[in-house]
Parts: structure tokens; sequence; C-alpha cells
């Protein structure tokens, strides 16, 4: 005479067998292995590591900029320290201010700085918005401002953040790549381009990855007008006139 067989242990159900989940935990499932396979999924820019070898790239240190037809290059200049503080991509009229940082291993920036960029907006006349865009989450704005005429108007831009390993990237586009499609895309594309030279040494979160200034770079006054790059919005201010720029090819 046989006992009463003992239940078997869920892994040893045969196959096909499932085992019903509430559906709430399900979809909170699925949104978390959306949410990581988008993360994953290579939207740009990219890490040298991806990279077989530099051929072709303008090399600008801490981040590797491919050539195209059209493409302005420019450095930005930190008065106070006449060091690269960001890259400046212009094309087809439209503008996009890059700057790289380093950014902890485990985790990244942008959630953070988003938040912390959309409450200094707030308290400093700009009427900023989140959207879902070809990068993820980004912030739409506008600031008052004055155009040479002496018309009263607003001057827009997007905020755009990519976090990568141990580096974290802002983007902002200005002019017409903030609203226009066709240059959004075109500077988009150089954008996921760019690649990020993180390096080896240790660094704090947010601090900005260094820039290099190549042989053959002009210096000129400062050209149209970019958002303050600061990653960390104290506060944000409307797109300013920097001191001066290096002018690239």
């Amino acid at each position: 005479m046989f006992g009463r067989k003992k239940k078997q242990p869920q892994q040893d159900a045969a196959p096909g067998g499932h085992e019903d989940v509430p559906a709430g935990e399900a979809a909170a499932a699925d949104a978390a292995e959306a949410a990581a396979k988008a993360r994953q999924e290579p939207r740009g820019p990219l890490d040298v590591s991806q990279l077989e070898h530099r051929d072709g790239y303008l090399d600008l240190g801490s981040l590797l900029v491919r050539p195209r037809k059209g493409l302005g290059v420019r450095l930005e200049i930190d008065e106070r320290t006449q060091r690269p503080r960001a890259v400046a991509l212009d094309l087809d009229g439209g503008s996009v201010q890059v700057q790289a940082f380093a950014a902890p291993r485990s985790e990244g920036l942008w959630d953070e700085v988003r938040r912390e960029l959309v409450e200094s907006l707030r308290t400093s006349n700009g009427e900023p918005r989140i959207e879902e865009g070809p990068f993820g989450l980004q912030v739409l704005t506008r600031f008052p401002a004055t155009a040479s005429d002496g018309t009263r108007g607003f001057r827009l831009a997007r905020f755009v953040g990519v976090d990568g390993p141990r580096w974290f990237v802002r983007a902002v586009f200005t002019g017409t790549a903030a609203v226009a499609a066709e240059p959004a895309a075109a500077l988009e594309e150089v954008l996921r381009e760019l690649v990020v030279v993180r390096g080896d040494k240790p660094m704090p979160p947010r601090e900005l990855l260094p820039l290099s200034v190549p042989e053959g770079a002009v210096r000129r006054p400062a050209g149209p007008p970019a958002p303050d790059p600061a990653p960390e919005p104290a506060p944000a201010r409307p797109p300013q006139r920097g001191p001066e720029i290096t002018e690239i090819g």
C-alpha cells in the first residue's frame, strides 16, 4: 500500500505548466523588463569600448566626434579656467551642446539631474515639461527672450540625458533642433555617433570629463547663445552668450 504522494516543488512541474501571477505584479515585471531592455539597446552615444578603432573621428579628449558634411564643431571655453567646458555641434540651423560627466558605476544620473533641472527651470522663469523622446525622457522648455530688433518672445531648448558605463552625457538642443523634425533628426544622429572616453581615473560623480583642443583649432569670439551647461542647475538661466569659443575645422 502506497502512502499519499508528496506535492512536488513548483520547479518540478511538467513542461507547459504555469503559476498564476497577480495582474499587478505581472504588469510591474513587464514594465521593469521593458525598461531594462531599453537601457541595453544602443541609442548612443557610444562607449569607447564599443569601437574597434578611432580612425576617422575628431578627437576632443573625452568625446570623439564623427565628421559629416556641413557639421560645425566648436569648443566652448570656460572664462575662469580657460579650459574647454562643452562641445557645440551645429548643423542645418540647429545646435546641440554636449558635455560628458563621470557617473557612479551602479546607477545613472539622468533621473536625478532631470528632477533638479525641472525644479531650477521653474524658479527661473522657464516653462519646463517632460516628455518621451528618442533618447528616453527629455525636458523641453522655453525662456523669455528679446530679439535684436527689440521684439519680445521666447527661446526654446530641449535637454536630453544619456547614462552610460560610469559616464553621463547631457545634450541641449537649441535653434531649429529644439523643435523642427528634420534638423532635430540630423543632430540626434550626430549625438548617437558620439563616442565617450571615460578613462580609468577615479572621479567623483558629476565631475566634467576633460576635453582637449585639437591642433589647428581657431579661437574666435563667442557665437550663438547657448544654455548654461552646468549639470546641476544652480539655478538654470536663459541661454547666455559664452566668453569665447574654439572653432574646429
